[in-house]
């Protein structure tokens, strides 16, 4: 009897979990969405290692100025997010990705075959007129399905960069150790310029239905970008530089236990934990606020901090990761409802330049805290950083959608 109640149990709970992922697999734009997403990220995740082995190996150049040709690519994307957004709800989807395409992919097809000054500028300009695909297929994703189901969309998609974290990277490193790295720069890029016009072909709705498409009137920012909204880009922030100092943290740790090896195993638990958290995460019938969720992410990062072996830190990451999806996935949702439509573009760019920043700025701290303190650097003191960010979104009120008026209440001109 006992075994037939907790099976019971289980299964309504499955289902409950489950019914949401059959709902937003069976729309077509979801699934669309999902594939040509993955194939158009991929540069993103592979590129950085790819640019860092061509500066080294190939142009003979020092890994600090690899590192400064990563961070001229961070610090373009990061100025191009808001700015390409906001085309974006002005202008459409194929009148943003066409000169993309063009001069972000004319920009890659030369950079593998110039000298390091040329590949630098051309850097920038690529990452200026980047394809702004993670605020794209965010919008997408939040037009193809009703509001109920946003969070589950945006989990999928999130779930899904994580698998892209763990496999493009190392694919990238096999292809660039195999073969010429100029040609791998090469293909890598091609396919995503390929992915951009077929994004264009595809032209896929960023609104939902009785939403207002571009063309109509602009929506000030003294509507939406206030309070609220900057809450949930500093937590969007907090919760970079807390991954950032994890990440670092995790090098340190491993080459203190003589094991570097094995990092890929490490980091490749921590993106397994942070793809089950989202899923999980995409099935609950509740949302969890963004803020505690990286509370969450703070506190599970400091264990690790005091792992003495290889798998005792392994383990410990899969548990950190389980959160690590979940509290992007969450700011996504929750700056979603607070932004009306006719400005989501620019509040996804937003979004993903805090993302950017946060890692931006981690980086550094990470750094310089580990050779301070070692591994306890990276670890504890980012996640005191997440936590206190956590602590201080809390200080504001939870119904922030209260605080920004409705697109129907705005009065605007043409």
């Amino acid at each position: 009897m006992a075994d037939r109640g907790l099976e019971w149990h289980c299964v309504p709970v499955a289902r409950v979990m489950l019914d949401p992922y059959r709902r937003v697999l069976g729309v077509p734009a979801v699934r669309r969405a999902l594939l040509l997403g993955a194939v158009i990220r991929v540069p993103v995740f592979a590129t950085p290692v790819v640019v860092t082995l061509h500066v080294v190996t190939t142009l003979g150049r020092s890994y600090a100025e690899a590192g400064l040709v990563a961070s001229a690519a961070t610090l373009s994307i990061a100025v191009s997010g808001p700015w390409r957004g906001r085309l974006l709800d002005r202008l459409g989807l194929r009148r943003v990705v066409a000169p993309s395409v063009v001069v972000s992919g004319a920009a890659w097809a030369m950079a593998p075959w110039v000298g390091y000054p040329g590949l630098l500028a051309l850097v920038l300009v690529a990452g200026l007129f980047v394809v702004p695909s993670f605020t794209v297929f965010r919008q997408v994703l939040l037009a193809a399905v009703p509001e109920k189901d946003r969070r589950t969309a945006i989990s999928l998609d999130s779930s899904l960069l994580e698998v892209l974290f763990m496999l493009a990277p190392a694919v990238a490193v096999w292809a660039a150790t195999a073969y010429d790295t100029r040609w791998v720069l090469f293909g890598v890029q091609m396919l995503g310029a390929v992915a951009g016009m077929a994004l264009w072909a595809l032209d896929p709705r960023l609104r939902a239905e009785g939403e207002a498409g571009p063309g109509a009137a602009d929506i000030p920012r003294r509507t939406w970008l206030r309070a609220p909204f900057a809450v949930v880009c500093l937590v969007a922030a907090g919760s970079t530089v807390v991954l950032v100092g994890a990440e670092l943290g995790f090098v340190a740790a491993l080459r203190q236990l003589g094991s570097v090896e094995l990092l890929g195993v490490v980091l490749a638990l921590w993106a397994a934990g942070s793809f089950v958290g989202g899923i999980v995460y995409g099935g609950l019938p509740r949302e969890v606020r963004s803020r505690w969720l990286l509370a969450g992410l703070a506190v599970t990062t400091v264990p690790m901090a005091v792992a003495t072996s290889v798998w005792t830190l392994a383990v410990l990451s899969f548990v950190a990761g389980l959160l690590c999806a979940p509290t992007v996935t969450a700011t996504i949702d929750e700056a979603a409802r607070i932004v009306p439509a006719r400005a989501r573009g620019e509040a996804m760019g937003w979004h993903g330049s805090s993302i950017t920043v946060g890692a931006a700025a981690g980086a550094p701290v990470a750094g310089a805290t580990i050779d301070a303190y070692g591994p306890v650097g990276g670890f504890v003191v980012l996640a005191a950083v997440g936590l206190v960010i956590a602590l201080v979104a809390g200080l504001f009120r939870s119904d922030d959608s209260a605080d920004v008026p409705s697109e129907v209440a705005v009065t605007t001109t043409g």
